[in-house]
């Protein structure tokens, strides 16, 4: 994709009973859609083999697989993730989430730093040893890593523990959605730690044609935020193809450089907001880029 043009990832959704001949549909229709990956949430069905399932299904769309800490240490981590990344020709990126159950938010966060600072040293080839409040790992490395394959790491949360952990560890730090003024907010306050970071946008949006099938979209968007398991969370997007273009441009002048999107469920919607809404991103973004904005 074009350097001026957002990476851009489809979510399917967390819920269960989900299997691979019911989620397919949606992973092809996304891949001829032209996303760059599929984002595996954690809650529903192990993520892994969703994953692992839908490779063989698709040729090309990469995998952003949910990876909650407190499930596994950081040795089995990398070592999952490797031997996906080797059977998969790469086609992994990992989202990261701050999780452990009995601990504390602060201890949370703690661990997540340390597993992320172990997963990266293993997934680029390193032996390590280390030793951390949450993590004690000795002689540790993977055998023959498919290092020809990197493996970015993605890093959500609110808190100012989670800029520091994205501005230390992540290659994307993920923001949910919120008002564009909310979110300028967020990605200056992390840019501060770290102006290498990207930054991706997690974000639920229902576009349709015309002013007179907002109701329809209103709906749409309803159902999505009546169920809590069923996409990204925070603020929805809801109008016309071009009010939503507008809105994921104005994401994009504030430095957004992915974005998580989440409409309505089934296979219709990914190429629905491919034919019609990113057109018109593409549109205003190649605009600005010549005017110099």
């Amino acid at each position: 994709m074009p350097e001026n043009h957002p990476l851009l990832h489809w979510y399917l959704p967390a819920r269960r009973p989900a299997d691979i001949d019911s989620l397919a549909p949606t992973a092809l229709a996304a891949e001829r859609a032209g996303f760059d990956s599929l984002s595996m949430p954690a809650g529903g069905p192990d993520p892994w083999a969703l994953a692992s399932g839908l490779c063989r299904r698709t040729e090309r769309i990469g995998f952003l697989v949910a990876l909650p800490t407190g499930s596994a240490g950081p040795t089995v981590i990398a070592q999952q993730a490797d031997a996906f990344r080797r059977f998969a020709g790469g086609r992994l990126r990992l989202d990261v989430g701050a999780h452990g159950a009995g601990l504390t938010h602060d201890q949370r966060y703690g661990r997540t730093d340390e597993v992320m600072a172990v997963v990266r040293d293993l997934l680029d080839g390193r032996r390590i040893d280390f030793q951390g409040e949450h993590v004690q790992v000795e002689g540790a490395q993977l055998s023959d890593p498919a290092v020809e394959h990197p493996v970015p790491l993605y890093f959500g949360g609110e808190s100012p523990a989670a800029d520091g952990i994205a501005a230390r560890r992540a290659d994307v730090r993920l923001v949910r959605s919120a008002p564009p003024a909310v979110v300028a907010k967020r990605v200056a306050r992390s840019r501060d730690r770290n102006p290498r970071l990207r930054y991706g946008l997690r974000l639920r949006l229902v576009g349709r044609a015309e002013a007179s099938e907002a109701s329809e979209a209103w709906d749409a968007a309803d159902r999505i935020l009546d169920d809590g398991r069923s996409g990204p969370a925070g603020d929805a997007v809801v109008g016309t193809y071009d009010e939503v273009a507008r809105r994921l441009f104005a994401y994009r002048q504030l430095g957004i450089d992915e974005f998580v999107l989440y409409g309505c469920t089934g296979p219709d919607e990914p190429a629905r907001v491919a034919g019609e809404i990113l057109p018109r991103l593409r549109t205003l973004t190649d605009a600005a880029a010549v005017c110099g904005a």
